[in-house]
């Protein structure tokens, strides 16, 4: 996500026990030279990941904890975007691709043009929330129709008495809309979500490729509606509110996009997968190995006293997601993702 400040739930900055790391702009490459402490082991190497600006702060607080126990790897991590990324790690530039989306076709073409073979691996999962301003006390939950109205291609939507034109609350003023631009992997999901076609959607809204020039404008405007990350609420929770949402598996239900409610994925259809690759011939080396496995290794002592975990089993990837401000996979999503790369370390060990 655009400059989106990595910190955990409660505003400290990411690491108490190390460094404090700041996500400002789209490159964490400098990452790797803030390490100058930690524990060594037999590792060492680089490894190179880029993709989504999204799920770059999932992979920051990954790799830093990697670093910290291996204080010989480096681990530069870059948020060039989903799709310039995938042309970089479909060309053997890079070991590591982070995605806020599946591959799509042209990029598998790319990959396989270059005998570049990888596996997909689920390792968090983001929301994407509703946001309103604070006094907006007339729009606490939307159907997924009306969403669509609002949203939907050559709509006609104009006011929010234009959404419940029976309700004498839903004021007579026009909806200041807000929300991720076409280049965005969030852009992909909320219109096939909604709208159920990428990238249909009106245009005459303010689009951006930066989530927080979304909550500025959602925060300077009454009657501002924008949709991006559900981690900006967290980080904004005095200048937003969050809409309830209907849900596409029960529909009499309506559920806002918090950690219960995404984690169970009742946060249905806007709760989505993000992902890492990792390329086949990279998993032959031993560092890049041990760093695809520690993705899903259960949390240590440390991180456990750091955090105030208590007894709750949280792999790496799990904890991460918190701490960055997304949400963690379900254990039975998590066994089947650590099957999923035990199967692709097989293979190049056949």
């Amino acid at each position: 996500m655009g400059n989106r400040p990595v910190t955990s739930t409660d505003g400290a900055s990411l690491s108490r026990r190390r460094f404090t790391l700041g996500v400002a702009g789209a490159t964490l490459s400098g990452l790797a030279g803030c390490l100058v402490r930690g524990y060594e082991s037999e590792l060492s190497g680089e490894i190179r990941v880029d993709g989504s600006n999204t799920v770059l702060p999932h992979s920051a607080v990954v790799s830093e904890e990697f670093q910290w126990r291996n204080n010989q790897v480096i681990i530069p991590v870059q948020g060039s975007g989903t799709g310039a990324g995938f042309q970089r790690f479909c060309t053997g530039e890079t070991q590591v691709q982070n995605a806020s989306r599946q591959i799509v076709e042209d990029e598998e073409a790319i990959c396989s043009a270059n005998d570049v073979s990888y596996v997909e691996l689920e390792t968090a999962l983001d929301g994407i929330a509703l946001l309103i301003h604070p006094d907006n006390d007339w729009c606490d939950e939307l159907t997924l129709e009306e969403l669509e109205a609002i949203w939907e291609p050559g709509s006609t939507v104009e006011t929010w008495r234009d959404v419940r034109p029976d309700d004498p609350d839903w004021p007579d003023e026009e909806i200041d809309l807000y929300g991720r631009d076409a280049a965005s992997g969030t852009f992909d999901f909320f219109t096939e979500a909604i709208m159920g076609t990428v990238g249909a959607i009106r245009s005459d809204y303010s689009a951006s490729a930066d989530t927080n020039v979304i909550v500025r404008g959602v925060r300077g405007s009454e009657h501002a509606l924008g949709f991006g990350g559900a981690g900006y609420y967290q980080e904004n929770q005095d200048d937003l509110e969050l809409v309830a949402i209907q849900s596409d598996q029960e529909p009499e239900e309506f559920y806002k996009p918090v950690e219960e409610n995404i984690e169970q994925e009742l946060y249905s259809p806007l709760t989505r997968p993000l992902y890492t690759y990792f390329r086949m011939e990279a998993l032959e080396r031993e560092v890049v190995r041990a760093f695809a496995e520690f993705y899903f290794e259960e949390i240590d002592d440390e991180a456990r006293e750091a955090d105030g975990v208590g007894s709750e089993q949280l792999a790496w990837s799990q904890w991460a997601a918190r701490r960055a401000n997304f949400y963690g996979l379900s254990d039975e999503r998590l066994a089947e993702n650590h099957d999923r790369l035990r199967e692709a370390l097989e293979e190049v060990d056949a």
